[in-house]
């Protein structure tokens, strides 16, 4: 069945709740956990689940997101699969470039002419899950469905950031509304298993991750032609119309939308734990990135509680808390860093620009500085004696160098901050 199956990776819009990381790359090129990218959680959990023929479909701040799969997913000669680049491009049928979910997957259709497939697999590259892709299409097949959304339980203060669906007792969806107000949501309340009512999980949202036949996903743009959008658009449609069934495939996993800052951050720290609900640690199913070859992190005299340390750093810290520190990160002796993200570099200075620099414009974390509830963004230079803290409490606002959003403060990328400054709470 797999073999049967094509996976469409959709590569995200502007990005503008992700902003500034999404400045100068896509939502899908973020890094997360320290050394990976967004766009390595679906492409491996379709690797994992045997589905080896992907097409990414980008359009915002493409190049890293290009850079990174071109450097990262080569297949053999003896083997069908690909993770291939589908970019937004106009063409002599169409001028514009993707007006939307459905629209990128309709503009993408005609390219997979040469390619055998029965199934249609429609996934986000914004999302962070560990999904086995084999028992949803065995569960849309089972079904005889024609379209199957994969749905997770969620409370009411999140259901009205979600699609929401009712679920018949046969796993059919009998209605479906997108993002419901606040005073309709209690309305759209589906019977769920007590595991999930005990939690106060009373409504099913979609995941944003289809399953389509492919002669009903050719018949859906046929009819819908001016549709752009699958969550507004295309499931309503399906779901209302008596030619179709759709079918819900219940997911109880942990799974996070990487939609907002907060959550990004969220997602990250959560990761530090002891045992998260999503983990890297795992014999069969891996989380793929591109193979670095970089040096262990030396570490000198650092007291570490939940930290998630990735390779080839030099860390003389005094402390680092429940934090996530990336590739190549340096850090200076005696800073204390806490709840906080450090994406790390994309190389290592030479020794003739460390001699040259100086000390407090190299690369990394300078000495005694105290970050806090922050993201340092990759090739930012922190100098000495810098204050770093993020808090509830601290009002939106943008710089230069850096940026304040939900109480989180975010360091641009490659941006230089003085010796001595303090940013946030005081």
């Amino acid at each position: 069945m797999t073999e049967k199956t094509v996976a469409l990776i959709l590569g995200g819009g502007v990005g503008s709740r992700l902003y500034p990381l999404t400045k100068d790359r896509s939502k899908p090129a973020v890094p997360i956990a320290g050394k990976y990218r967004l766009i390595d959680i679906p492409i491996s959990n379709c690797l994992n689940s045997d589905i080896r023929k992907m097409f990414v479909m980008t359009m915002f701040n493409s190049a890293s997101l290009n850079k990174h799969i071109k450097n990262t997913y080569h297949f053999d000669v003896f083997s069908s699969g690909f993770v291939d680049i589908m970019a937004a491009e106009q063409t002599r049928e169409s001028s514009d470039w993707f007006q939307g979910t459905a629209d990128a997957v309709r503009q993408t259709i005609p390219r997979l002419k040469k390619v055998d497939y029965e199934y249609v697999l429609v996934l986000s590259g914004d999302q962070l899950y560990n999904m086995d892709f084999v028992e949803i299409m065995k569960y849309h097949v089972e079904q005889k469905a024609d379209v199957t959304i994969a749905t997770i339980p969620v409370v009411e203060k999140d259901a009205t950031s979600f699609g929401i669906m009712k679920v018949n007792k046969e796993g059919m969806i009998n209605d479906f509304i997108e993002k419901p107000d606040a005073d309709e949501v209690g309305n759209w309340k589906s019977e769920l298993d007590d595991k999930y009512t005990s939690e106060g999980k009373h409504y099913l949202a979609s995941m944003g991750i289809y399953v389509f036949s492919k002669q009903v996903m050719d018949d859906l743009f046929e009819e819908n032609v001016d549709a752009n959008d699958f969550g507004k658009e295309i499931i309503p449609y399906s779901v209302a119309s008596d030619k179709y069934k759709v079918a819900s495939y219940a997911y109880g996993g942990y799974w996070a939308d990487i939609g907002t800052i907060a959550s990004f951050m969220e997602a990250n720290l959560s990761l530090t734990g002891f045992l998260p609900e999503f983990h890297l640690y795992d014999n069969l199913k891996k989380i793929y990135t591109r193979a670095r070859m970089l040096a262990p992190t030396k570490i000198f005299g650092t007291r570490i509680t939940h930290g998630l340390i990735s390779e080839g750093g030099i860390c003389h810290a005094d402390e680092i808390a429940r934090s996530v520190i990336g590739v190549r990160s340096r850090i200076g002796q005696g800073t204390v860093i806490r709840d906080s993200i450090l994406m790390g570099n994309d190389y290592y200075q030479t020794i003739d620009d460390i001699n040259e620099l100086p000390d407090n414009k190299l690369l990394g974390i300078g000495n005694n500085c105290f970050i806090q509830h922050a993201i340092i963004d990759k090739n930012a230079r922190i100098g000495h004696n810098v204050s770093i803290v993020g808090g509830e409490d601290i009002e939106d606002m943008e710089t230069d160098t850096y940026c304040i959003v939900q109480g989180i403060v975010i360091v641009k990328k490659a941006a230089f901050i003085e010796s001595g400054s303090q940013i946030g709470v005081k």
